[in-house]
């Protein structure tokens, strides 16, 4: 217990800190990056789709059928049983709702064809990446079996098909995924919250990257570990642009932004006084 009370302390020192530094929209000239606080960061439209993705987390946050977890990252802090209940993986280790809608918003934006998720848990992330377009494909990876077999019936639920589930370790099953793929337009890295890994799924998913492809990657602040590894990734030589959201970073490789930028963004909302008059613009 006071190993996880500790955690969250630390990570609430970590988010006044990111707090401190977090830009608005009234501190951003980039056209870039102005458009992605529009539609990405401060858009509040609810679409077709979040009320039924929604309701099928109620439904897995009810469901208290023991499953067997077969976790080979870091692991849950507040759950590290072997047998655990699905409620349990939907409280602890799904998507939020904010972050789920910012992914989607991603993808109605950028409209990336092929999309490439690591780690899908049961589904939810998932269901907010595919759900967003009617012709891209997600092809989503996650390495516990029975966990899989939650996700996908999920899928199925929600009435989404434009998705191929596959089960293993990902360093096995990435490299043959690649293989088959001509390029990546977006990938949401959420399956292993370890330094080394990270860095690894990230050089090969960049082989098969371009200029308009989109990282993201949960959970950056997670940990020590994770807050050092997105510091290397984001000033990656090929990165042009990095957005600090606090659960989730995003890169962009696009060539026409000459001078990297690597911000730290929050909604304006939450910093009412900041009307551009003070800080750096961007």
């Amino acid at each position: 217990m006071f190993r996880i009370w500790s955690f969250y302390l630390v990570y609430l020192l970590r988010w006044f800190r990111f707090y401190h530094q977090a830009l608005t929209k009234y501190d951003i000239h980039s056209p870039f990056v102005a458009n992605f606080i529009e539609y990405v960061l401060e858009d509040d439209r609810n679409f077709y789709l979040f009320p039924e993705i929604e309701r099928m987390r109620a439904r897995l946050l009810r469901n208290h059928i023991p499953i067997e977890i077969m976790d080979y990252g870091a692991g849950s802090l507040a759950d590290r049983r072997k047998i655990r209940p699905v409620s349990s993986i939907a409280k602890h280790g799904a998507v939020s709702e904010e972050t789920g809608k910012q992914l989607f918003r991603l993808v109605a934006e950028y409209r990336p064809k092929t999309l490439l998720e690591l780690g899908c848990s049961l589904g939810i992330s998932g269901m907010y990446l595919a759900g967003a377009t009617h012709e891209g494909h997600l092809y989503t990876l996650e390495g516990c079996p029975e966990t899989a077999q939650m996700a996908d019936l999920s899928f199925k639920r929600v009435e989404i098909s434009n998705y191929t589930l596959h089960v293993g370790l990902f360093a096995e099953v990435l490299p043959k995924i690649l293989a088959e793929l001509p390029q990546v337009d977006l990938v949401y890295f959420d399956g292993d919250h370890r330094s080394g890994s990270t860095k690894s799924y990230f050089e090969a998913c960049l082989t098969k990257a371009h200029q308009d492809s989109v990282f993201v990657f949960a959970d950056i602040h997670w940990s020590l570990e994770m807050q050092e590894a997105w510091q290397e990734l984001r000033k990656h030589p090929k990165v042009r642009c990095s957005i600090d959201l606090f659960h989730i970073g995003v890169l962009f490789f696009k060539e026409e932004i000459l001078e990297p930028m690597h911000l730290s963004l929050i909604k304006a909302s939450l910093k009412p006084w900041r009307l551009g008059f003070f800080g750096h613009k961007i």
